[in-house]
């Protein structure tokens, strides 16, 4: 997840930070990866369009819902087989709250690390 562009050197060429942010609990849950995939779910309302999207395979995806379920101890996705509308996939309410908690971690933090980028590398390296 880069930050935005901020100090100038002497070539024109801008710096910014560089940095991840995930949750870990027992090893990683959710990144970047896995909020991707929950958000294209969500969006397209199918596991095998997000993975499609995402270009994985139905399998890998599911595997990464998985452990991330059985580590959160949470569902994460509700999936319906076929019938009359035909099949599909949603967002858990806890899915939709960890989303909108790990978007304002993402950010706050993005805003909290480019303002400090900022105060730090502010008329780096100079004339």
């Amino acid at each position: 997840m880069p930050g935005n562009k901020a100090g100038c050197g002497r070539s024109g060429s801008l710096l910014s930070p560089g940095y991840k942010i995930w949750l870990e609990k027992e090893g990683a849950i959710l990144g970047e990866g896995l909020f991707e995939l929950l958000s294209k779910i969500s969006s397209a309302g199918s596991i095998s369009q997000a993975a499609r999207e995402m270009g994985m395979s139905y399998r890998a995806a599911w595997g990464k819902i998985r452990l991330a379920e059985k580590r959160l101890g949470l569902p994460l996705v509700i999936t319906q087989v076929g019938g009359e509308l035909g099949g599909g996939a949603r967002l858990t309410p806890q899915a939709d709250e960890l989303m909108e908690k790990f978007s304002r971690l993402r950010r706050e933090a993005r805003a909290f690390i480019d303002n400090l980028f900022n105060e730090i590398f502010r008329g780096w390296p100079g004339p």
